[in-house]
């Protein structure tokens, strides 16, 4: 596959190889649709036109018309056009379904993988990529039939207009083609412009919910629900605005598609009458001009196709930055634990403990995180197990068993969450860490025990109990090194002091390396050595030293933040 294919388009072609012969199937049915309404429409016409003249000729012509085979083929042709677009829409949509089906956990990994821009994402914009802007995709499927049903309708609309002129049929074939040429203008032009405004609207009102639904208590604790509503209400209305916008040009598509077939069913009646030497039957007249309106009616199958390609462009653009870079060979773990946070400096050997301090927003998470991955960062700064965490092809996150310090929970209980650690972790450790993290009281104290719920981000249990359940869920991971981000902020001077106490046997008890991230004092004595950053996150470079801060061992680029 070619490098100038991005990780999604490799994504999305690769499921739709997948889905190859359902697609098959729908572009078969989708054939048999245009088609049949071609001959059923052009056969209607001339059946009743001939059948009405038949009767006007007298009772001996009316009983020598043979009506019997047209209306047998008109019923045949019916049951043809329903039973082709049953197949095509059920072949169609589950060729769609299904892709999306594998796509959508395939699209969260990547997210989940944290490269790319994925981390900068809120709750509600990454829902709404994940759903709305995947939804949208599912026209690269279902739209995949039109062009080879249109070809097919209107080449049998060629035929059957061109029995009655040869004219008729160029007529035909020229409004066609000045119909989708001009289509693809306006689409290009003023549809697909608004399709893209409004599919953007639509996430940025889901994601203005989210973000105001999770601040509830806050805002309530402020009185700022009359605000609240306002903004989402002027979400709501930007959202209406697109809409409406989308409409009034889809609308202008509409229109010129209207003109383009009433002046070309216009030219087909009238050429057989003007440059036809001899009257032209009027059966064959009516022939051409059905079969002609199937033909357009085909054509215009494209509109709607270009006019959803908008919002399928839109949400792809908004997905690509996410997925981050292809990664064309296998993936590359390190062998060691050893850790380089600077290019000028030995290895941190596995095991040691380290603390890493400095005044809050000069950058020492931004600094670990991408020390594991988890952000983007320039290539040669840094080396885990002797590999470069800022490449594309290398994972190092295994190493790390992470407590950042914004907790995120699950809207489950106290075991689903622990287990996002250690999927098969039995209830016996589940309890060891637990006590290791001071909270296993707390828990046993429930009549649910381990089944407690926590609510949505843990909003059943307070600051403290959240944080050391994420201590918990870190103690959990069978990681070299444990990582801690402000571990006992928010935690009273007992609580802390038995954390760290705890924290401390643990450490000696398994030989469990230890990052240590605080601008505090409490849980120094844990460490055998120490990074001091010090700076401005505006500043060009950040100078970091070590021990008291008389040694320099390093300089991090800016932008930096804690």
């Amino acid at each position: 596959m070619s490098r100038d294919v991005s990780p999604l388009e490799q994504l999305i072609q690769a499921e739709v190889r997948a889905q190859r012969p359902r697609l098959l199937i729908a572009t078969v049915a989708a054939i048999g649709v245009t088609c049949g309404a071609a001959l059923l429409l052009g056969l209607s016409g001339w059946f009743i036109t001939a059948a009405a003249l038949a009767g006007l000729a007298g009772p001996a012509v009316a009983h020598a018309f043979n009506y019997m085979i047209p209306s047998a083929l008109i019923r045949l042709l019916a049951i043809v056009r329903t039973g082709s677009r049953y197949v095509e829409r059920v072949a169609g949509h589950e060729a769609a379904l299904q892709g999306l089906g594998r796509l959508r956990p395939r699209l969260y990994a990547r997210l989940a993988e944290g490269r790319g821009a994925s981390r900068s994402l809120s709750t509600g914009e990454a829902s709404s990529r994940l759903i709305e802007d995947v939804d949208a995709i599912q026209t690269r499927f279902i739209r995949l039939p039109a062009p080879w049903a249109l070809g097919a309708g209107l080449l049998v609309s060629v035929i059957m207009a061109a029995l009655a002129h040869v004219g008729s049929g160029i007529v035909l074939v020229a409004g066609a083609a000045a119909l989708v040429v001009g289509s693809r203008w306006i689409a290009g032009r003023w549809v697909r412009p608004a399709a893209e405004a409004r599919q953007a609207a639509q996430g940025q009102l889901k994601a203005r919910l989210a973000e105001l639904e999770a601040a509830t208590p806050e805002l309530k604790a402020w009185s700022l629900q009359d605000w609240a509503v306002a903004e989402v209400a002027r979400a709501a209305d930007a959202t209406d605005a697109a809409a409406v916008t989308l409409t009034r040009r889809a609308g202008y598509l509409m229109s010129w598609a209207g003109a383009v077939t009433g002046l070309t069913l216009a030219g087909v009646v009238a050429l057989p009458l003007i440059l036809s030497p001899v009257p032209t039957a009027v059966p064959l007249i009516a022939l051409a001009v059905l079969a002609a309106a199937a033909g357009m009616e085909a054509a215009l199958g494209l509109i709607t196709a270009l006019r959803d390609a908008g919002a399928a462009r839109a949400a792809t653009a908004r997905l690509e930055p996410l997925m981050g870079e292809a990664v064309t060979g296998p993936i590359q773990t390190p062998a060691g634990t050893a850790l380089r946070l600077f290019p000028d400096r030995p290895e941190i050997p596995g095991g040691s403990r380290l603390r890493l301090s400095g005044p809050s927003g000069v950058g020492k998470t931004t600094l670990i995180e991408r020390m594991m991955g988890l952000r983007p960062g320039p290539e040669g700064q840094m080396s885990v197990g002797g590999l470069d965490p800022a490449r594309a092809d290398v994972d190092v996150r295994g190493l790390f068993a992470y407590a950042a310090q914004e907790v995120s929970l699950l809207n489950g209980t106290v075991a689903e969450n622990l287990r996002l650690a250690d999927p098969k972790a039995p209830e016996a450790r589940l309890w060891e860490v637990l006590e290791e993290a001071a909270l296993a009281e707390r828990v046993a104290s429930s009549p649910e025990g381990l089944g407690m719920p926590v609510g949505p981000g843990g909003a059943f249990l307070s600051g403290g109990e959240r944080r050391r359940l994420t201590l918990a869920r870190a103690y959990l991971r069978p990681s070299p090194w444990l990582v801690l981000d402000e571990p006992t902020e928010g935690l009273d001077s007992d609580t802390e002091a038995r954390v760290l106490r705890r924290l401390k046997g643990r450490l000696e008890r398994t030989g469990q390396g230890l990052i240590l991230i605080s601008h505090r004092t409490a849980g120094v004595e844990l460490c055998d050595s120490a990074v001091a950053v010090h700076g401005h996150p505006g500043r060009a470079r950040l100078p970091l030293v070590a021990g008291e801060g008389r040694q320099p061992v390093g300089a991090q680029d800016a932008q930096l933040r804690d």
